[in-house]
């Protein structure tokens, strides 16, 4: 038996077949070309030059801050002008001043580390001044003879000794509900900007 010779098959003798790669050309990549699906890939639809000229979201929040007060405002006006009830039936009404308040601090001031806690702490302020305005209607509905003429500063001091003697653990519970309420409603509106 011989030696196989260069370029020739072992077992026939026959000269090797062709290898067989594409014949199609090679496409022309710019430089820094990175292939889809590769690290590197930008992500698809995004355009790097799009958002050179162009500024991001603006945050406003001094705007979202003096709306989110006035929002405070108004909640705690509903929440202490509702008509004289039960106890525990308005209870619910917690939640109302807290997406009063989470509704413009998100959509005008964005993402913030700081505005969830400013809504949180918002919605329990306008459920403490509706209960501070309810306790006054109360004293005043009542009509004491030596509170007749008094100023509105007595009044309010009045309505506040009222509040301490009156706070139960339900009401924490519903401050607690503002709280979470207020943060979490700001936050979620945010996130959705």
């Amino acid at each position: 038996m011989t030696a196989p010779t260069w370029g020739t098959d072992e077992q026939s003798g026959r000269p090797q077949t062709a290898q067989h790669y594409s014949v199609a050309p090679a496409l022309g990549a710019p430089e820094g070309y990175v292939a889809p699906g590769m690290p590197g890939a930008p992500v698809a639809g995004y355009e790097p030059t799009a958002t050179v000229g162009r500024p991001g979201p603006r945050r406003r929040t001094g705007l979202a801050t003096a709306t989110a007060i006035g929002a405070m405002l108004l909640g705690a006006l509903a929440y202490g002008l509702a008509p004289l009830r039960a106890e525990d039936s308005i209870g619910w009404l917690a939640i109302a001043p807290a997406a009063a308040v989470a509704w413009p601090l998100g959509r005008l001031g964005g993402r913030s580390r700081v505005l969830p806690l400013l809504g949180a702490l918002l919605a329990a302020g306008a459920l403490f001044l509706g209960q501070l305005l309810l306790q006054s209607r109360e004293i005043r509905s009542q009509q004491l003879p030596e509170r007749a003429g008094a100023p509105i500063r007595v009044l309010l001091h009045d309505a506040l000794v009222q509040w301490r003697a009156d706070l139960r653990p339900l009401d924490l519970a519903f401050y607690g509900i503002a709280l979470v309420g207020g943060f979490i409603l700001t936050r979620r509106t945010a996130t959705r900007n």
